[in-house]
């Protein structure tokens, strides 16, 4: 992979088309996550694949370019979110959470409800740790976050999250 991507970075066009393929579906995953629709999620990623071949001779290090990639891709989904704010959503639609099969669909929604409730730092980090099985370190790295208010962030989001499953009486105690 990592003489593909030097390639990628020297201008070879299909290099870079294989590299961005091999990590499309985590890219689309994690952008659906940010904006819970699946043609906003195509978007998300079509811009991502814009923006990295634009940038690809600026990546410094090859091993960890779906690092780089996901940072790309949380970048436009926030982004899309930011234009897409001004529009209000009369009956707002979850659907299931992409690459997840959930038993119990009622969990599902609730817990789609209660992400919203958590703030943009809170819900990344969430997202990184139990989506995507990234390690605090990466974490840190990629929010470019002192690992201590990673661990800190995600203690509290994972609090909040639990008293709202409390309250909702979907949570044992």
């Amino acid at each position: 992979m990592k003489r593909l991507i030097q390639k990628a970075q020297r201008g070879n066009d299909q290099a870079f088309l294989k590299v961005f393929h091999h990590y499309e579906s985590d890219l689309y995953r994690m952008a659906y996550v940010y904006v819970k629709n699946p043609d906003d999620a195509l978007d998300v990623v079509q811009e991502v694949a814009y923006q990295a071949f634009k940038k690809i001779g600026t990546l410094r290090e090859p091993d960890y370019v779906k690092t780089w990639l996901v940072k790309i891709t949380i970048n436009c989904a926030l982004n899309l979110m930011k234009q897409r704010q001004k529009v209000i959503q009369l009956k707002p639609e979850f659907d299931e959470i992409v690459g997840k099969e959930e038993q119990d669909i009622a969990l599902t929604l609730t817990l789609a409800d209660m992400m919203e409730t958590l703030c943009e730092e809170e819900r990344s980090i969430i997202v990184l740790k139990y989506y995507q099985d990234y390690t605090f370190q990466q974490i840190s790295d990629l929010l470019e976050l002192p690992i201590g208010t990673v661990k800190s962030t995600l203690y509290r989001a994972v609090e909040k999250l639990r008293n709202e499953l409390k309250e909702a009486d979907y949570y044992g105690s």
